[in-house]
């Protein structure tokens, strides 16, 4: 948001001078700094508005929610990967085949090696990172493009994982390696109509989103910066209130909070503060905003590049093992188009093709808006072709609406 002075009321220029600005002109300054994240919020609330209506209320049922997160939770774990490669400037089209890829090596060694699946999962992440590092070094250190290097890495993980399976699929899994996609919290305490640690979960969730929201404007006031009327501010605290207990209420009448929901969670939580608080967070951002600009200030791109394809490929392994999990297989088709979808969220979520701009939630956004208009459009009967036509549309005009904004601002 924009800074402001604070002029005193013994100011020469008279009371009028001091007033403080008016509530529209303090509510459009933050839609416009905000533009893409607000307008995906907005996006994807009417687009669940519009599939609860369409499908008779069947999107917004407790079964179809858990479904839901379960479906999506590999390309939303990919998506946050994606997100952190493209404010970096660069773009990884290996992430389907290196999760296939894993996936595949975690089965061959639980199913046919007979190692515990805690140490098969281990070694898959260890695999992903080599991977990433692997493709990293030739990126960050050799100076070759990203694109070349993450297309051959596309075609070595997917003719790898038809090697590793001989073209067929391995299974089954043990039943602790498939709850990390398809498990749920146990139940705790007394009987009721709802989960309780759910319920608990929720409530403590919701006690952290309003102390952040506090903290940070406070915060911002005493940088002596605008901030949101206390009356707006107060309907954005009520928003979030009921968006957090209508969607701890449908869990908690169902079997709980999924496991890969705390995955996602502690995910979306660990890197959204690494890129907003820390050092390596800012770099990132500075080298994709200007990789010539961060040199000359100290920024150590190619160990920051280096990282971030490194993140990338535990991120896949670790989108592999959920895939993998809910399957209940690994498989030689597993991981086809996740790339697509992962970028595709990236860019709908916020992120900018020239690099340097994008939020991890932007990124959690972005892979709801598909996953939603998935659902949603296969349940009212939605051919595979028309939705791929429609996707198509909505990241075109995602990307089209970053081109215009950064016209407008550059006029």
């Amino acid at each position: 948001m924009a800074q402001t002075d604070i002029i005193p009321d013994s100011a020469q220029n008279g009371p009028e001078s001091a007033s403080s600005p008016s509530i529209g002109a303090v509510l459009t300054r933050a839609l416009r700094g905000n533009v893409r994240q607000y307008g995906m919020l907005v996006a994807l609330a009417l687009i669940v508005v519009l599939f609860q209506i369409w499908t008779d209320g069947i999107l917004l049922q407790p079964l179809n929610i858990t479904n839901l997160i379960q479906q999506n939770s590999y390309i939303l774990i990919l998506a946050i990967g994606m997100m952190i490669v493209i404010i970096a400037g660069h773009i990884d089209l290996s992430v389907g085949s290196l999760a296939a890829f894993v996936g595949a090596a975690a089965a061959v060694m639980m199913v046919e090696h007979h190692v515990s699946w805690p140490v098969a999962a281990l070694g898959a992440l260890v695999i992903g990172a080599l991977a990433g590092a692997w493709q990293g070094f030739f990126i960050a250190y050799l100076g070759i493009p990203s694109f070349i290097v993450t297309l051959a890495g596309m075609l070595l993980f997917r003719g790898g994982t038809q090697i590793l399976l001989q073209g067929q699929s391995v299974a089954p899994f043990p039943k602790g390696f498939q709850n990390i996609s398809s498990g749920f919290l146990p139940e705790v305490g007394p009987h009721t109509d709802y989960h309780n640690l759910t319920l608990l979960i929720g409530l403590a969730v919701l006690v952290v989103a309003v102390v952040q929201e506090l903290r940070g404007r406070r915060q911002t006031a005493s940088y002596g910066m605008e901030v949101l009327p206390l009356g707006l501010f107060v309907a954005k605290l009520a928003v979030i209130t009921a968006a957090v207990l209508v969607f701890t209420l449908l869990l908690a009448s169902y079997h709980g909070v999924p496991i890969v929901l705390l995955i996602l969670g502690a995910l979306l939580v660990g890197f959204g503060y690494l890129m907003r608080n820390s050092i390596i967070g800012r770099h990132t951002y500075a080298i994709g905003g200007n990789e010539a600009a961060a040199k000359l200030s100290g920024v150590k791109s190619k160990r920051v590049v280096f990282l971030a394809f490194t993140n990338m490929g535990v991120l896949a392994a670790l989108a592999g093992l959920v895939f993998a999990a809910r399957l209940n297989a690994g498989t030689p088709q597993a991981g086809i188009n996740f790339e697509l979808e992962a970028i595709a969220a990236a860019f709908i979520g916020g992120a900018s093709a020239s690099g340097g701009v994008g939020t991890v939630m932007g990124a959690i956004i972005g892979g709801l808006v598909l996953g939603v208009l998935n659902n949603g459009m296969s349940l009212v009967g939605v051919g595979t072709d028309y939705q791929q036509v429609i996707k198509g549309l909505v990241l075109l005009a995602a990307v089209g609406f970053d081109v215009y904004n950064k016209r407008r601002a550059g006029s």
